[in-house]
């Protein structure tokens, strides 16, 4: 049986990245919602995100955090895969997510990226395995201009992957935007520094520095397809699943 795909933001960067992935993998491009389509679209173009649903087995969506607990709502009534790659959402916004995993298949991820997934299994790891007192953990990120949020998800996530490793909550040992007087660094503390600038794709790089070494785990994408890919295989990977909200180390075979 040939799987069904819609893409919420078809129209966007990602989403025209998305769109074309499906086709290669060989499932059916239902169609999506976006904004501004050109007349001569090679897809079809629904009317909001519930018909979106309707018609396809699974849905993708790279859109804007106002739209999580909308799109939740409408996946979550018909019963179909969800696919969610969109980032900055607010605590409010991650509850709705949750909450929809306990009715239908979930796949969350702040990035699709196998190699990332990777680095975020390492960062746990590390974290684990160097102790606060001696290591400190700095998270570096890098993205194009125009993004909007920060720090970027990606960097979330491996922050909360060495949180994760050292048996503590990523909200209360963040350090983030420093300026000023800030005094000592606090002991413990995961710090996170944000750079916007040109069209980067996006560089992400965790560093553990004691007195005595160094340790730099950094990831590098080239070319965004890498995360439409990612996400496609989610989306086949999700249909027919067991309601349950995934990760992509779950599509991985890593959890």
């Amino acid at each position: 049986m040939t799987i069904r795909i819609g893409i919420a933001g078809i129209t966007g960067r990602m989403g025209r990245l998305l769109a074309e992935e499906v086709v290669a993998a060989n499932a059916e491009l239902t169609g999506g919602i976006g904004l501004d389509a050109p007349e001569d679209r090679a897809f079809e173009l629904f009317a909001d995100i519930a018909e979106l649903a309707a018609a396809s087995d699974a849905v993708l969506d790279f859109t804007h955090a106002s739209l999580a607990q909308s799109h939740a709502a409408a996946l979550t009534a018909s019963g179909k895969a969800w696919i969610l790659g969109t980032t900055g959402l607010s605590a409010a916004d991650e509850a709705a997510v949750a909450a929809a995993g306990e009715h239908i298949p979930v796949v969350q991820a702040s990035n699709f990226s196998p190699g990332v997934n990777l680095v975020l299994a390492l960062a746990e790891r590390m974290g684990a395995a160097l102790p606060d007192h001696a290591y400190d953990a700095e998270i570096v990120e890098m993205h194009h201009r125009q993004k909007v949020d920060a720090p970027s998800g990606t960097a979330i996530a491996i922050g909360r992957a060495v949180a994760k490793g050292r048996g503590v909550s990523l909200g209360d040992v963040t350090e983030s935007g420093r300026h000023g007087h800030t005094g000592a660094r606090k002991t413990g503390a995961i710090g996170f520094a944000a750079l916007r600038g040109g069209q980067v794709v996006g560089e992400h790089s965790l560093i553990f520095a004691a007195g005595a070494e160094q340790i730099l785990l950094t990831h590098r994408a080239f070319d965004r397809r890498v995360f439409a890919t990612g996400a496609v295989r989610a989306a086949l990977w999700a249909v027919n699943r067991p309601p349950h909200l995934y990760s992509m180390m779950d599509v991985l075979g890593m959890s």
